[in-house]
This record gives C-alpha cells, sequence and structure tokens, in this order.
C-alpha cells in the first residue's frame, strides 16, 4: 500500500536525481519525431514508407515537399488521413515558398496555413535559403519582415512560425551573423527557431551557447551526429557530437519537438534512422 510517507520519498528521490542529473525529469516525457526528408529516396512508396517509420518506434512526423498544396504530391486530408492510420503526429512542417518570401505574394502562404491545419501542426518551418538570397545582412533584414508577416498568418491560424537553420546564418556579414538579425528583426513570441545541432556544430558555434543567447526561444531541434575526421552526417550516437549535454538543456531550449535527421545515409535510410531511434531511447530520453 502507497503510504504519504512513500509519496514523499519518491518525489524526494525524483528532485534529487533531478538537481545530479537535468535532464532527468525530460526523460521519458517527450516523442521521437522523424524528418522525412531524411527517408526522400523511398518516398516513392509514401504509405509503406510512413508504415515502416512508425513500426521503427516513432511517434511523430515532420513533413516536407510541399508545393502548391500538395504534400509529396497528395491532397492535405488523404496526407493527415496516411499519418492518422499509423498512429504518428505532425506538430510540425516544412515551408518554402519563394513566392511569399521573396516576391510578396501573400496568398501563397495563407493557403499553406489552410492546408497545415489539415495535419494539426504546432509549427510552421521556413527550412532553407537559396543562395541568391543569402547575400548580405540587408537580404536577411527583407527577410526578417516577410518572416513577421508569416508569423502573423500563421498565428492565426493557430499555429506558429519558426525557421531552420544550416551553418550559412552564423557567417560573419559585417560583423553579425544572419541569426542575430533573424533574431534581432522578429518578434521573439511570435518567430521562433528550430536549430539544426549538427549544422550549427559544423559552424562552429556551440549550441547550448545560442540557446543560452536565445532562452526558450529554441523550440525544436534537428537531432543528426557528425562523424570524426570528414564531418560527414552520421547517425545519432555514432558520431562527435555531445548529445546527452545538450538535451540536458532542454528546458534553457524551450525545447517542445525534436526530429532525427540525416541528409544523407551510409546504406539504407531506414536502418539509419533505426539506429538513431535506439540510441535515443537508450540514452537520451
Amino acid at each position: 500500500m502507497h503510504t504519504r510517507r512513500h509519496f514523499l520519498r519518491q518525489a524526494a528521490l525524483l528532485t534529487t536525481a533531478a538537481a545530479v542529473n537535468p535532464s532527468e525529469l525530460f526523460k521519458s516525457k517527450r516523442a521521437t519525431g522523424v524528418q522525412l526528408y531524411t527517408l526522400r529516396t523511398e518516398l516513392k512508396d509514401i504509405p509503406g514508407t510512413i508504415a515502416k517509420v512508425a513500426q521503427i518506434g516513432y511517434q511523430q512526423v515532420e513533413t516536407f515537399g510541399y508545393d502548391a498544396g500538395k504534400y509529396l504530391g497528395m491532397e492535405p486530408k488523404a496526407f493527415a488521413a496516411l499519418f492518422a492510420q499509423n498512429k504518428l503526429t505532425t506538430p510540425s512542417g516544412h515551408y518554402y515558398l519563394p513566392e511569399f518570401l521573396f516576391k510578396g505574394n501573400d496568398d501563397v502562404w495563407k493557403r499553406a496555413v489552410e492546408d497545415a491545419q489539415h495535419l494539426k501542426h504546432k509549427y510552421m518551418v521556413v527550412p532553407w535559403l537559396e543562395p541568391q538570397y543569402r547575400k548580405d545582412a540587408d537580404g536577411y533584414k527583407k527577410l526578417a519582415a516577410r518572416l513577421s508577416k508569416a508569423a502573423e498568418l500563421t498565428k492565426d491560424g493557430g499555429m506558429t512560425l519558426a525557421y531552420h537553420n544550416h551553418d550559412f546564418e552564423f557567417e560573419n556579414l559585417g560583423g553579425v551573423t544572419a541569426w542575430d538579425i533573424l533574431a534581432k528583426e522578429t518578434d521573439p513570441s511570435l518567430v521562433k527557431f528550430e536549430m539544426d545541432l549538427y549544422w550549427t556544430v559544423f559552424a562552429g558555434k556551440d549550441p547550448i551557447e545560442v540557446m543560452k543567447a536565445h532562452k526558450g526561444r529554441v523550440v525544436m531541434w534537428h537531432v543528426k551526429d557528425m562523424a570524426a575526421g570528414n564531418k560527414t552526417f552520421a547517425e545519432v550516437g555514432s558520431g562527435t557530437i555531445d548529445f546527452k549535454k545538450i538535451f540536458a538543456a532542454a528546458k534553457l531550449s524551450g525545447m517542445q519537438y525534436f526530429f532525427v535527421e540525416q541528409d544523407q545515409c551510409p546504406g539504407s535510410p531506414f536502418d539509419s534512422i533505426r539506429k538513431s531511434y535506439q540510441y535515443i531511447q537508450t540514452n537520451l530520453i
């Protein structure tokens, strides 16, 4: 029989564990997600690929491939139903829409917001910039203005906007970085960040230091490892990135969701995401 004394003892043990390791209360509390871009070569069979993702054990998926009102060629309702059938949720999706970002067509983003609602996203993410749009600080200031507009439209749809980094956001642009500009020129309550841990480390930055500078604003992570020596992409836990230290900073970051992503895999992407999933379950959450 569980007495009040037993309850208090257990609570004290949990508190002590958390003090020793800040990630303890984080453990077993987060679902593990995967960015579908990792599996792009397998998505010729979309239903089969999604089913395999669920079979491996993933509970969440981050989408990509939105274009002209469809996801990987599928209608939003059909795409959403596929995830529901496999008991997967899609808290986030990537939306790269140059017509909106650089040509001022607001209707393009408004439509994307409507479509994203079918997937029940919490976040819509701007994931990438082509080289012609990242030449100088002025270009990033213009982008920040468009992100602010997207954030308003996204909020109207019941979601939040985020921006996903690569390494180029940390390059020196005359004493300032693109990350600095985007952070300063946008409202922290409306525009969040999805930090790609690999690309942040590749750029020579400490992810935790960046999180400290933007407490609570780095709400999502892309989790992938860096191979020793050649710095190529690797399965989580097989490379040089200290994920245990980073996951211990989840509260500092404000992290709500994380997604395994591996831009290139040495063999089957399914093998790679399975290895990453197993390491995460055993060592990180």
